[in-house]
């Protein structure tokens, strides 16, 4: 409802300004007062106005206030409108009406045209997920909750992809260990997978200690070093062709390795709708049609001369080099030994996902199925006729961490440089910072650590050195410490229920964790401040939620009723006065949510609705602490109590749905 109130206010003042003034201001900046004694709502449009015409803030205030005034009653939930200060329009809002509206769930729509492309996790199939891949798969699937619609919004059509790199370096690394390690061929691959099976041990698992090894044994004899670096990209080369039996192991083991990292994504509620894999990239020729594009489109040249010589470079799109000069910086796409960079094949990949590759499509075939939908993964072969069109993005969102901050940038110089200029402009690089652990989270992990990297704020992780967190050991060490304490306080529930509850909590507090920091901040997980229920913590504002839900338990009644009630109290004496101010900031606060969202969505940053739920919860429990509900005597402030817990509830439970949070019955 806040977010309703301000597009009101906002596109009357617009009407205004152009009627009196001749004058239109694209953005106008909205505010609220830092004391609600001041009011809900400011303006400072006087200030931006001042130089233009030429008048005090103040002046200028004091004309709209008296335009404002006439149309006043116009504006719902707007009570009244005064100057402040040096030239602020402060609105203050009709308390019982707003009350009313928030109660009855109104509140602004969100949404419109166009599909939006989210491309997050995107782990290399050669081994378990670990704790750096969460917060990239977190943020980008609360980023498309927040996109998607649902029974709350309109939102946009999303497609939501996990680029898989089966054809890469790491993937080379297994099947060197695979064949030259452990002498696997094809055949013996296949009975591997099937052995693990039988015996419930998972292929990722496997593949993440032989990663580990592999990577050790390159160096570990200097007199095989050449020969061993020559046999990883003999490998590689291997992969990227195709047709052979090393592809083959190599798509046998990066295909087992996906269906496990789809599991351990599941169970964070994280779901996929494409699996696009870089071996059709290049199967399919992808790059082939994307060079003729940007030759033609005089962005890619074959170097003459300097250091770069014989490579295919790319044309920097606001390069004040001579065109007949050569450009030492310019971008190597195509090395001079004819192999494509990775930048090339992401140029391509990109052109696809903006619908702008002639003539270029991936084949599609199912791959898992969902509670709610299917997904498709690519594949060079023949296509089920029934796959959904994804290759067609208004706008594209890539998580991917902030080492990749130069490639990213130059797709986007790619994409300007071809004249796609509005295709480079709703391209967001969704970048973020590493997950690193606090040294009492490794020892908890049982890891030993010098007394050094003791002393530390946090310690690095590394796959190729064997110091990680896989993402279900992680998992399952949450849930079992809150397995543990639910057990405790709650022995009456069976043991189905108590799992649950424990698996809401661990989920919780894990996806909060990754959520709650901004995403240039580097994070130091640690299992003791995830799970704390006190803080800014998905535990703290799950029992918030708890504590709601038994005031209705206790007092027989239920949320939905309690708001229902509203429309049928007089609430004016009760709501302006002192005490009344601050059940209006546990309304008024509630009534973000659609704020919140915008403004994620806007910033690309989740972390300010993680933070809204926190402020929430916290202005919940100070409310909960202030007031004995359940023993009130009078029943209009009882039932507007009643109902300030249940908004509270309500706003609580939505917020953490769009962090991928569950609430518990119990706690």
């Amino acid at each position: 409802m806040y977010r309703t109130i301000q597009q009101s206010l906002l596109a009357r003042l617009q009407a205004i300004l152009l009627a009196k003034y001749d004058v239109t201001i694209a953005s106008l900046a909205i505010e609220q007062p830092p004391n609600i004694a001041l009011g809900e709502v400011a303006l400072p449009v006087a200030f931006e106005l001042a130089k233009r015409l030429r008048k005090a803030p103040r002046v200028i205030a004091a004309e709209l206030v008296a335009e404002l005034q006439e149309v006043l009653p116009e504006l719902e939930g707007v009570a009244s409108v005064e100057v402040a200060g040096a030239g602020y329009l402060n609105f203050r809002l009709d308390r019982t009406a707003v009350v009313r509206s928030i109660a009855a769930d109104k509140h602004a729509d969100i949404g419109g045209p166009g599909f939006r492309l989210v491309e997050h996790t995107s782990i290399n199939p050669n081994k378990a997920a670990h704790i750096g891949h969460l917060r990239n798969a977190i943020l980008g699937d609360t980023f498309q909750r927040l996109l998607r619609p649902d029974s709350y919004k309109r939102g946009y059509e999303v497609g939501v992809q996990n680029y898989i790199d089966n054809t890469g370096v790491q993937v080379a690394d297994v099947v060197v260990g695979l064949v030259h390690l452990e002498g696997k061929t094809l055949g013996s691959t296949r009975e591997l997978l099937a052995d693990l099976a039988s015996r419930g041990e998972r292929i990722d698992f496997y593949c993440w200690d032989l990663y580990a090894r592999v990577s050790q044994w390159y160096t570990a004899d200097p007199a095989q070093l050449a020969a061993r670096k020559q046999l990883r990209l003999d490998t590689l080369h291997a992969l990227e062709a195709g047709g052979n039996e090393t592809a083959a192991i190599a798509d046998l083991i990066s295909t087992a390795v996906l269906h496990r990292h789809l599991e351990t994504m599941e169970r964070l509620s994280i779901e996929y709708d494409f699996l696009p894999r870089e071996s059709e990239i290049l199967h399919l020729h992808f790059w082939d049609a994307a060079r003729e594009l940007m030759i033609a489109k005089g962005v890619l040249y074959e170097e003459t001369e300097g250091k770069n010589k014989g490579c295919m470079v790319m044309r920097r799109a606001s390069s004040e080099v001579d065109a007949e000069a050569t450009d030492e910086d310019a971008k190597v796409i195509v090395r001079s030994n004819g192999t494509v960079t990775y930048v090339g094949k992401d140029i391509a990949y990109h052109l696809w996902k903006f619908g702008l590759l002639p003539g270029k499509d991936f084949g599609y075939v199912k791959f898992h199925e969902y509670p709610t939908h299917t997904c498709w993964i690519s594949t060079d072969g023949a296509s089920d006729p029934s796959h959904p069109v994804f290759g067609k993005a208004d706008a594209i969102y890539n998580v991917i961490d902030s080492r990749q901050n130069d490639p990213q940038n130059n797709v986007v110089q790619a994409l300007r440089g071809m004249g796609f200029t509005d295709a480079a402009d709703r391209y967001t690089h969704f970048s973020y910072e590493m997950v690193a652990l606090t040294p009492r989270c490794a020892m908890e992990l049982g890891y030993t650590i010098s007394d050094e990297d003791r002393a530390k704020s946090y310690i690095e992780v590394s796959g190729r050195k064997g110091f990680g967190v896989k993402a279900d050991d992680l998992l399952d060490q949450l849930i079992a410490a809150a397995q543990a304490e639910v057990d405790t306080r709650h022995p009456e529930l069976e043991p189905e229920a108590r799992r649950t509850i424990a698996t809401q909590i661990g989920v919780g507090a894990l996806r909060y964790f990754m959520l709650r920091f901004t995403r240039n901040t580097v994070i130091a997980f640690d299992f003791k401040d995830a799970l704390s229920f006190e803080g800014e913590t998905g535990p703290y504002v799950q029992y918030a939620i708890v504590r709601a839900a038994n005031i209705f338990r206790k007092g027989d009644t239920t949320a939905e009723d309690s708001l229902a009630a509203i429309a049928r109290l007089d609430l004016c004496a009760i709501l302006d006065s002192e005490e009344g101010t601050s059940l209006w900031e546990t309304w008024l606060l509630a009534s973000k949510l659609t704020l919140m969202i915008e403004q994620g969505i806007a910033t690309a940053e989740p972390a300010y609705l993680a933070k809204y739920a926190f402020q929430l919860a916290q202005q919940f429990n100070n409310f909960y602490h202030r007031h004995h509900v359940l023993k009130e005597t009078d029943p209009t402030r009882k039932a507007l109590l009643l109902a300030t817990a249940a908004v509270a509830q309500r706003e609580m439970v939505r917020a953490l749905g769009y962090l991928g949070i569950e609430a518990p019955e119990r706690m």
